[in-house]
């Protein structure tokens, strides 16, 4: 009887043992993350442009499809290799996302270039809109998906350097935790942002009370420009989330000069305003990191422009 007194109490205190570092890995999960909620909002704004000019209903099944390449890029491939690189070659961390930083800010770059270049941007519509559809669907779930690679790099490296376990498996579930609760949640309000105007164009039909009816014609008529407002927001964010990247990148690397002008220019201009200082600070580090981005991004943009043509350009 004894003995079997003392197999309960070893099973116990394995219980609790076990209880205490689940309730650790989620107090770590939710520190992480939180760590990262700077990318995560750039993420949310950056994937609806993805789907604005596709049918509606493929709304949905685009951003899950997304979602799901989101999640395989985070525990799939990002978890491991993290994990792999922190133990056994952590110097390559800052250049492998510096290299990232580079795509992000040319592909910013490049949209700008194509928004300002109206004969160029005509003709890539008019090309876009006799390609077949599912090819284009698939086309930008793949570029959606590629974009997300960087960003949720950036993501699971934060949320990597905030885990204070030294345990590999702990520092596992928490990425894990921390890739799948962010990607749930960047997705679920990416499809609520893209799908409102229709829940909007049902309750201005369907609505019983005429405010019901007013505020779904409301949704109808505000949603169009929500979605114009964060495409622009998600190329911005491009070159913002690309410029810190370099910026802090650099910075890692020895050259402080970049970072400390940004942060006194900050500091600076919070000053001078003096209100709502945490604000505009981060407003004026942003537009800044965003410069670098997209000047980094226009000499990418140059740099490949110049090798289609000579590559194009016929032999002498």
């Amino acid at each position: 009887m004894s003995g079997l007194l003392a197999l309960l109490d070893d099973v116990a205190a394995i219980a609790k043992l076990a209880a205490t570092q689940l309730d650790d890995v989620a107090a770590q999960a939710a520190k992480a993350g939180s760590k990262a909620a700077g990318v995560v909002i750039d993420d949310a704004a950056v994937t609806p442009k993805y789907v604005v000019g596709l049918p509606a209903a493929r709304e949905l099944p685009i951003v899950y499809s997304i979602a799901k390449g989101s999640l395989v890029n985070k525990l799939v491939i990002l978890l491991p290799v993290c994990l792999l690189l922190n133990a056994f070659a952590p110097w390559l961390l800052t250049p492998l996302l510096m290299l990232g930083g580079c795509y992000l800010c040319f592909e910013g770059a490049e949209k700008i270039v194509h928004a300002l270049s109206p004969h160029d941007s005509h003709g890539a519509d008019t090309a876009e809109e006799q390609r077949d559809a599912a090819h284009l669907e698939k086309e930008k779930v793949a570029g959606a998906i590629k974009t997300d690679f960087i960003l949720s790099a950036e993501i699971m490296a934060i949320s990597l350097s905030a885990i204070e376990s030294s345990v590999w498996w702990e520092a596992a579930l928490i990425l894990a935790a921390v890739g799948a609760l962010i990607t749930v949640a960047v997705y679920g309000a990416v499809a609520v942002i893209v799908k409102a105007d229709d829940w909007g164009l049902w309750l201005s039909q369907n609505g019983r009370l005429g405010a019901t009816r007013s505020f779904g014609n409301g949704m109808v008529k505000v949603v169009p420009y929500v979605l114009y407002i964060l495409t622009v927001v998600g190329t911005a964010a491009m070159l913002w989330v690309g410029g810190n990247i370099l910026v802090h990148g650099v910075h890692e690397l020895g050259w402080h000069m970049p970072e400390e002008v940004i942060k006194h220019a900050a500091k600076a201009a919070a000053d001078v305003i003096g209100v709502a200082t945490g604000a505009v600070t981060w407003v004026v580090v942003a537009f800044l990191d965003a410069i670098v981005g997209l000047a980094v991004g226009l000499v990418i943009v140059a740099g490949f422009s110049l090798f289609s043509r000579l590559r194009g350009a016929p032999a002498h």
